[in-house]
């Protein structure tokens, strides 16, 4: 029987091998901050935080594509429910929201008037970027106690806040 030893010389490539290896892991992780290439927020994610809507029925009022209105229904325990005024848009939107595995919580349906397609106090979020034909006072009628129109304007979001009727002392 020989009594083998190993080479210091190869623990000591090893160490220094390790050493390398975990240098590279930690500076990957270092790298993989907000300014190097994480994914940043997405739109809907960003507009849920601003307006701490957590659950309920999500309208979005002239939807397009129906890119942003799928990521709603990706977030968390939301319906939502796109409307859009053209025919093309609808069309495009569902078959997003096909090809997402999204249709049934999320929906699309044209709509162009100026009476919303809901019974007062439901809504929990509208969303728009521009709220057409359709009066503030309408959006506040389907809005739920403590439920949010936003208004989005070129970057930056306009948040109301339907109030609570008094003597309402639901917490959200």
């Amino acid at each position: 029987m020989s009594d083998r030893r190993r080479s210091p010389h190869v623990t000591l490539a090893a160490v220094r091998w390790m050493v390398a290896a975990s240098c590279l892991a930690l500076s990957a992780g270092a790298l993989a901050g907000p300014a190097y290439g994480a994914p940043s927020r997405t739109e809907a994610e960003q507009i849920l935080e601003a307006t701490g809507v957590r659950g309920g029925l999500i309208v979005h009022l002239a939807c397009g594509d129906g890119r942003l209105t799928g990521d709603f229904g990706t977030r968390g325990p939301y319906l939502v429910h796109g409307l859009d005024p053209g025919a093309a848009n609808v069309a495009k939107a569902r078959t997003h929201l096909r090809e997402r595995g999204l249709y049934g919580k999320v929906t699309v349906e044209h709509f162009a008037g100026r009476r919303l397609p809901y019974v007062d106090n439901l809504v929990n979020l509208l969303v728009a970027e521009d709220l057409g034909d359709v009066p503030m006072e309408e959006v506040m009628r389907v809005l739920a106690p403590g439920g949010v129109v936003c208004i989005l304007d070129g970057g930056s979001l306009k948040k109301t806040v339907k109030p609570r009727p008094a003597g309402d002392y639901t917490s959200r």
